[in-house]
């Protein structure tokens, strides 16, 4: 087959959908047994750091097509089906819009993958360049052969919202990197740089409302009222936007805030935590737990549908609250602030269940999905 990615955002900092395509590409470019290696292209709507994007592509990728902005492109072919994707790229025969906006690809078949609704059901918490897929999802799938999800909450949400048919749906979970199993805790220097305490929750993605960290700063403040020696609150991503956290009563040295940090000290920072938090408002998938629980690590996390479909229905490895009730997200901070050797530690195996579960989800196994998808929207 001759593929074509939307790779934009591999530039950047890779959080969330960059880590996405950066993975699922890496996995493409790997030819299955058998079979004849795919001619695989991409391409990315941007004008500044275009330069970079040959570094960028893993190998078996070539970049295409020229400098081109995403915003006056979206214009255009919001109005429009020409030009085709195809001008830029080169004769495929799939196209994949990776990031909910899929161009016009005219004789190539359109794949689309549309990470979540967030823009619908919580746009207060998503940015204007965010709310502009109200318009640009409902187009794009219409211009699809196959619309990809990375869950199947998501995949219903979509069949409800946009009446798209089950047969026009393909759910295509990520992945979790090999080396998040192998993952040690942060060492001297790395704790001294980050300047991070012995004990620490970790909260890793954007700042930004729809992590509803004001929940967690809330939660954590009570626990401090009880607990002074509770473990600290480690912030690890960029800071996103949205009103300024409030961090009153909260003691400096209490929390901190690393920043964005790249793919070997996160792990490290994660592998160190006494649990993860994901208090999210709303989310597609939840790539975050997975990643703690390759590490072992327990997972604080909202009760969403999409995370159950993650994380499974073990109690022992995760514990999931409403979503708003502080309550029980303090009583769930609780539950893992004392020492592991401490009375009520957790349950033996609970460590190794929660590797098991992780190990269920492989990159291999998105592009595998993936790869599928493309035969069927060609066969459509």
């Amino acid at each position: 087959m001759r593929v074509a990615l939307d790779v934009t955002p591999l530039l950047g900092p890779r959080t969330g959908v960059g880590r996405y395509v950066a993975s699922l590409a890496r996995e493409l470019a790997v030819k299955p047994a058998g079979a004849q290696a795919d001619d695989l292209r991409g391409i990315a709507f941007t004008v500044r750091g275009r330069r970079s994007l040959p570094a960028a592509l893993p190998p078996g990728f070539r970049p295409v097509g020229p400098p081109a902005p995403a915003r006056a492109l979206h214009r255009v072919w919001a109005r429009s089906e020409l030009p085709p994707v195809t001008l830029l790229t080169g004769g495929v025969d799939v196209f994949h819009g990776t990031n909910f906006v899929l161009p016009p690809t005219g004789s190539a078949a359109g794949v689309v993958t549309v990470h979540d609704l967030s823009f619908l059901h919580r746009p207060a918490t998503v940015t204007p360049a965010a709310r502009a897929y109200r318009h640009l999802v409902p187009l794009s799938i219409r211009r699809a052969r196959l619309v990809l999800t990375p869950s199947a909450a998501v995949a219903a949400e979509i069949g409800d919202t946009y009446r798209v048919p089950a047969d026009r749906l393909a759910v295509t979970p990520l992945g979790v990197d090999a080396e998040w199993f192998d993952a040690a805790p942060p060492d001297a220097v790395l704790r001294s740089t980050l300047g991070l305490p012995e004990r620490y929750f970790v909260f890793v993605g954007n700042l930004e409302p729809r992590k509803n960290l004001p929940a967690v700063l809330s939660a954590y403040r009570d626990l401090l009222q009880e607990r002074p020696d509770a473990p600290a609150l480690v912030l690890v991503g960029p800071p996103g936007w949205g009103p300024a956290l409030d961090l009153s009563g909260i003691p400096a040295e209490r929390i901190v805030f690393t920043g964005y940090r790249g793919d070997l000290e996160l792990r490290s920072v994660v592998a160190g935590a006494v649990a993860l938090l994901y208090p999210s408002l709303y989310e597609g998938f939840g790539l975050p737990p997975l990643e703690a629980f390759a590490c072992g690590v327990p997972v604080i996390a909202s009760d969403l549908p999409v995370t159950r479909e993650v994380v499974g229905n073990d109690p022992g490895t995760a514990i999931l609250v409403p979503v708003g009730d502080r309550d029980a997200l303090g009583a769930a901070l609780a539950a893992y602030a004392d020492p592991p050797d401490a009375a009520g530690a957790a349950p033996p195996g609970a460590a190794a269940a929660r590797r098991a579960r992780a190990r269920q989800f492989s990159w291999a196994a998105t592009a595998a999905a993936t790869r599928a998808a493309y035969r069927r929207a060609l066969d459509s």
